[in-house]
């Protein structure tokens, strides 16, 4: 216990400390206040229980990836949540005399448990992770030469995390300490195990000594946060309250992928997209406090697998670092001194994102890169004028024609010749709407796909009709590279096609497609149930529409297209087409939401790929020619053609798509 002039001074230095750290979170609160929009509490009362549960206690994001090194990390966080309890207990005993929390009885016993073995637990954790820091090394904890990164980060992440490691082993250990001491004068507690033997090893020590060691390891393990708290808003140690923060009022989307509608008629916007930290959303400068700096995202980031500037992790230290650098400036309301292109990320980065979602899906505190890259993007085309030659033409062909191909409306439906494809003029009111898709259309590999698709849809009976030359790109090129006025016009004109129409529901060969008219055009007053083509193969083929020939088992693996798999959640119909199909599926090993992109996404489709060690395709082509499969199934035309037009040796797979497969298996062709 403590004496009544140390209470007094300890009670002093808290208020101190206290003060200078509201200081802190308050620039923090007046920074993330500088971004646009505002939170939704009821929607984050809402989610509070699955917050706390799921991603707070069970930590269900960072144990998706590096299983080793997340439960290091959850021995850390586990004890920081535990200690949030034992540090009140433990000041509460230095005020009162003979406090103990929960009593002596068994809740009591259960709490010291508990303490003695997420102690030791934190202690092992916290210094294996400082050991594969800075002895072990590992080349993902870093980031590449040619990649951006704010001058301070790379000596401020390694101080950072020494500070902030330091802490938590004195500030643990030097309770353990006490504990030990503790014991080692009142004698062994069962409900203390760990702490009970430690305490054995003191007794040849004098009571004098064991009582000052107690007195001092408490002001050790107090006092280290006191020390620690006004430091806390800088450091990285920030994301184990934003993190949960982040979860809570991140704003309520239909897919990771899904951007907000930007009012062209609003004319008191004088810019589109980010040029500046504070043109980002609130959201995404939530994002930068909320970063743990583990690198996962960049891990997982098909442009930076493959030998390219873009890190989606260096983006958000960049953003922190620049935040700690400027948050009194930005506090008070002034501009940034630097825009997002100047300290944040280079513009080749800019144009190398493939609009994947991995960075999204796999980060363990809920951050979104990709929307950051792709609101710099639409600042690039709408207020600069400034983007990849490469793309004029794909622009012109959807301004003029309404595709990126720039094939006229006409010439539409010239791909069905000879097959029984009827319009929704020649069959209106029909069960299903086939939106069959610009590349399906007029790309003469993606034809064979839609021709395909056309026989297992006549040979099962099902009443559909296609819009033919009404039927106009979906926008997912022009949104996805940053011309959103483009993709305005566009989906303007497709919600009031399809409103006019009324489909019941909507099947697409295309993943892009789908994703855009499922969860884009709802902000443009278009509610349709749209199912990709797969999911339809699944349904015809359990109700016994679809009558296959048993032909020989062939070894197949599937690619998960990112815009089915990842963004929208579709896993299971195409592999259970598949496997109904008599095929036998080996999977790749980075599969359903980890599976690696083709290098299409994001409008990469329309441009040359940025300068790397390889193309995106063909490090995906190599990972399914591991497997030993003699086809790679897949289910989006944009995978078709970027494999297909991957140079690959004899031994690799055929590319062919999901319904290819199913159609040369069909007992009856159309």
């Amino acid at each position: 216990m403590l004496t009544a002039a140390e209470k007094i001074l300890f009670a002093l230095v808290v208020l101190i400390s206290i003060y200078l750290t509201w200081r802190g979170v308050r620039q923090l609160i007046s920074v993330i206040g500088r971004g646009r929009g505002r939170p939704d509490w009821a929607l984050a009362a809402r989610r509070l229980v699955r917050v706390v549960v799921q991603r707070t206690l069970l930590l269900e994001p960072t144990f998706r990836d590096r299983p080793l090194v997340s439960l290091m990390h959850g021995l850390v966080a586990w004890g920081f949540m535990y200690y949030l309890l034992v540090n009140v207990g433990d000041l509460l005993r230095g005020y009162i005399e003979g406090f103990s929390l929960f009593g002596n009885g068994v809740l009591g016993g259960l709490y010291r448990l508990g303490g003695d073995v997420i102690t030791v637990g934190v202690l092992v954790g916290m210094a294996l992770l400082l050991l594969r820091r800075y002895l072990l090394r590992p080349a993902n904890l870093s980031v590449r030469a040619t990649t951006t990164l704010h001058p301070k980060a790379q000596s401020g992440i390694r101080r950072d995390s020494a500070i902030v490691g330091g802490f938590i082993l004195l500030h643990i250990g030097s309770r353990f300490a006490g504990e030990v001491f503790h014991l080692a004068v009142h004698g062994a507690d069962r409900w203390q195990p760990l702490a009970s033997a430690v305490a054995s090893s003191l007794a040849g020590f004098s009571p004098a000594a064991l009582i000052l060691g107690q007195h001092a390891s408490w002001w050790l393990a107090l006092g280290s946060i006191v020390a620690f708290l006004p430091y806390f808003p800088q450091s990285k140690h920030l994301h184990l309250f934003f993190a949960p923060i982040n979860y809570l009022t991140q704003p309520e989307r239909r897919s990771m992928g899904q951007l907000d509608k930007i009012d062209f008629e609003d004319e008191s916007l004088e810019q589109f997209g980010a040029a500046r930290l504070e043109d980002l959303s609130y959201s995404s400068l939530i994002d930068a406090y909320a970063c743990i700096m583990c690198n996962r995202c960049q891990d997982a980031c098909p442009a930076y697998a493959t030998g390219k500037v873009l890190s989606p992790a260096a983006l958000e230290i960049n953003k922190r670092y620049f935040l700690n650098q400027e948050g009194a400036n930005l506090a008070s309301g002034q501009p940034s001194s630097a825009t997002l292109l100047e300290f944040a990320i280079s513009e080749e980065a800019v144009w190398a994102c493939t609009a994947c979602g991995a960075c999204n899906q796999v980060c363990p505190v809920g951050n979104e890169p990709m929307r950051d890259i792709l609101e710099i993007r639409r600042h690039l085309v709408l207020s600069e004028n400034q983007f990849p030659e490469a793309f004029q033409a794909a622009y012109r062909g959807m301004e003029r024609a309404a595709n990126p191909w720039n094939v006229p409306a006409d010439q539409r439906l010239a791909w069905a010749d000879g097959l029984d494809v009827p319009t929704v003029e020649q069959n209106p009111g029909a069960d299903l709407l086939w939106w069959v898709g610009c590349a399906p259309a007029t790309d003469p590999r993606a034809q064979q796909t839609a021709r395909a698709f056309a026989k297992v849809l006549n040979a099962g009976g099902v009443d559909f009709a296609v819009l033919g030359g009404r039927e106009a790109c979906s926008g997912d090129p022009a949104r996805r590279s940053g011309n959103d006025y483009l993709f305005h016009e566009l989906a303007t004109t497709n919600v009031e096609t399809l409103n006019e129409v009324a489909p019941r529901r909507i099947v697409t060969t295309c993943p892009h497609c789908l994703h855009t008219i499922k969860n884009e055009y709802a902000a443009y007053g278009g509610h349709f149930e749209v199912i990709h083509h797969t999911q339809l193969l699944q349904e015809m083929m359990a109700q016994g529409q679809v009558r296959l020939k048993p032909d020989a088992v062939q070894q197949v693996t599937f690619h998960d297209p990112c815009y089915l798999g990842r963004q929208n959640g579709v896993f299971e119909a195409p592999r259970a087409s598949l496997e109904i199909a008599g095929l036998e599926l080996t999977e790749m090993g980075r599969s359903r939401s980890q599976s690696f992109c083709c290098g299409a996404g994001g409008a990469q489709m329309w441009k040359e790929e940025e300068a790397g060690r390889e193309r995106v395709s063909q490090n995906r082509m190599r990972e399914a020619q591991a497997t030993g499969a003699s086809t790679l199934a897949v289910g989006c035309p944009f995978c078709m053609i970027m494999f297909n037009a991957t140079e690959a040796d004899e031994a690799a797979p055929v590319v062919r798509d999901v319904v290819e497969i199913i159609a040369d298996r069909m007992e009856v062709d159309v």
